[in-house]
């Protein structure tokens, strides 16, 4: 599957600063947030979790090819299964989840079950995840704008409070697509703001090209 500005932006934006030791990746695909985080972070331990057979293959294969191949791991399991074998909680959980709820097809079965949340519903992401996070942990998410309320209000029902919000667009004039969310276990001032990606066709803004530069050959 080809990288996404989702991923990148996801990966790029996760905080860090508590220094996470462990990370699990949700959802991984071809493993893209792991292999940012490992760029990114210190953490000795940084699992993925991936469901898809043909995408599992690659993210293993990705992982053995990367300079941090000893800190990460890949699981071929869906997250219910992972749950229940899982003793340690992770300091830094990551997911962008399939979030195309309407039955889409593009010809390709494996790309149109990661694209549907039927794959991995929010109710079953935001469960996994309060059973998996750490108590002082941080999970990060990215998901279309027009359902972060409905997240946010799921994710308090798990115990999960909104700690940072930042809203995609894609122009100054584009409407606001994607919402980038972390939540923790402890309530707090939710941090506010918002990104736009380009000025014009192919012109990035500086804000853009500060967050993610380091992740792209040509910037």
């Amino acid at each position: 599957m080809k990288i996404g500005t989702d991923g990148v932006l996801l990966g790029a934006w996760a905080t860090i600063e508590n220094g996470p030791n462990s990370i699990l990746d949700i959802g991984a695909g071809t493993g893209l947030l792991s292999l940012m985080l490992a760029q990114r972070s210190l953490a000795e331990n940084i699992e993925a979790l991936e469901i898809d057979e043909e995408a599992y293959e690659q993210c293993v294969e990705n992982f053995e090819g990367s300079p941090w191949a000893d800190r990460l791991f890949c699981y071929h399991a869906g997250l219910d299964e992972f749950v229940e074998e899982i003793e340690e909680p992770y300091d830094l959980i990551i997911s962008n989840p399939p979030f195309y709820s309407e039955d889409v097809s593009s010809g390709n079965g494996s790309r149109d079950v990661a694209r549907q949340n039927r794959s991995l519903p929010f109710e079953e992401l935001l469960e996994g995840v309060s059973k998996l996070l750490s108590k002082d942990g941080n999970f990060t998410t990215i998901i279309p704008f027009k359902q972060e309320k409905t997240f946010i209000e799921l994710a308090a029902m798990m115990g999960l409070f909104t700690k940072r919000i930042m809203r995609v667009r894609g122009n100054p004039s584009a409407e606001i697509k994607r919402s980038l969310l972390e939540f923790t276990f402890q309530q707090a001032t939710i941090s506010e703001d918002e990104l736009v990606i380009e000025k014009e066709r192919h012109r990035y803004t500086e804000e853009y090209i500060g967050l993610t530069k380091d992740f792209y050959l040509k910037m």
